[in-house]
């Protein structure tokens, strides 16, 4: 009933204001008060959902991820507050794991530390409270609305956020760049090439973009720059650290990739219409982390590091999470299967190794001391 909903709300935007940028249209998708798919109830990620995430492998992940802010708080001088804040929180999984080795591994970076969860659907918080009951004394919530009144004296940190933000599609024709927009033939969702609706796009793509061949399609995400902005402001000192997929701007805009990088996921499959199930499946791009480092060296947000996942992984403490494991009190069935757990979070050639990319960027630290540079440095 509710993707009927939506689409009858998409179709009477669309009579009464005419056509509608690819932008909006995935954002009613996606953010519709109670329709879009990341504000209506249900799972989203796990097997009970429709892709997994790093946070839904292992606990590991997100212990590795403790470790490095437990080094960007040393690397700031183990101040007496200490702030972390996630953007786009879920369920609060990533925070337990991490509160929970800080707590236990980490026990005056934990003292120091309150951390601030940002969600867009208000109904999980309620799980989130769940979740990190024994942490509670140390939790705030806010809106993303509420975002740009925070003051972040810490570490900013984000896992597979960007990539669900909504986005101009564009394509280069012969006549120059054009936009692709939503309209209505009958009762039928269609595609239209238009002059783009802001200038802005034209001014991302010369700016954080690569030539466009004629026919080519791209993505451009404004509001995943504005985002980051906001977020740059908000960070008053310390670290961002983004883990999504994505790629640097030559590598995101090559001809290779000639109809972009948009993708949909429904119960674990592909797909490639973001015009069906309206509301009930993910619809995703891959974020461009040229844009977030050239922006943020700007806005005195400076790259340390940017890689694949693995060598993040692996140079952050992960071979600690294998050593745990050996000489935890398990069989050794028990312990392959873990080891095996632990591989998906960095086999690359196209595992999660290597789909995703890590970004760690300063604010007003000079030289930090974190494990990722310690180890295998980005390729």
């Amino acid at each position: 009933m509710s993707e009927q909903q939506l689409e009858q709300i998409i179709r009477e935007r669309i009579r009464q204001n005419g056509r509608i940028s690819f932008c909006d249209y995935m954002a009613a998708c996606l953010y519709e008060p109670g329709l879009g798919y990341y504000t209506s109830p249900g799972r989203k990620v796990g097997t009970a959902g429709d892709f997994y995430t790093s946070i839904t492998v292992h606990a590991a992940f997100g212990r590795v991820i403790a470790r490095e802010i437990a080094c960007m708080w040393r690397s700031m001088g183990q101040p007496d507050r200490f702030d972390l804040l996630e953007a786009g929180a879920g369920h609060g999984r990533l925070a337990c794991d991490i509160m929970d080795f800080l707590a236990a591994q980490e026990p005056v970076c934990y003292a120091a530390t309150r951390l601030t969860l940002v969600e867009q659907e208000p109904s999980l918080a309620e799980a989130q409270a769940t979740l990190l009951a024994a942490h509670l004394p140390k939790l705030l919530w806010r809106t993303p609305a509420q975002l740009p009144q925070c003051r972040i004296r810490g570490v900013l940190y984000s896992n597979e956020l960007l990539d669900a933000m909504p986005v101009h599609r564009v394509v280069m024709t012969a006549d120059g760049l054009r936009e692709i927009f939503v309209a209505l033939e009958g009762e039928q969702l269609v595609e239209q090439l238009e002059l783009p609706s802001t200038p802005a796009l034209k001014t991302y793509l010369e700016r954080y973009g690569a030539p466009l061949l004629v026919g080519q399609e791209a993505e451009v995400s404004l509001a995943g720059l504005a985002w980051f902005e906001t977020a740059a402001a908000v960070l008053e000192r310390g670290f961002m650290l983004t883990v999504d997929y994505g790629f640097p701007k030559a590598e995101l805009y090559t001809p290779r990739r000639r109809q972009g990088t948009l993708l949909c996921y429904h119960q674990h499959r592909v797909e490639d219409n973001p015009y069906i199930r309206l509301g009930q499946q993910d619809i995703t791009t891959h974020i461009n982390f040229s844009a977030l480092m050239e922006r943020g060296e700007e806005l005195g947000v400076r790259t340390v590091w940017f890689g694949e996942q693995y060598r993040f992984l692996l140079s952050a403490g992960m071979l600690d999470e294998f050593v745990a494991i050996e000489s935890a009190d398990l069989s050794e069935v028990d312990k392959l299967k873990a080891r095996l757990t632990l591989k998906r979070l960095i086999m690359p050639e196209g595992g999660m190794g290597d789909t995703f990319r890590v970004l760690v960027q300063a604010k007003a630290v000079d030289e930090p001391d974190l494990g990722c540079l310690r180890g295998l440095g980005p390729r």
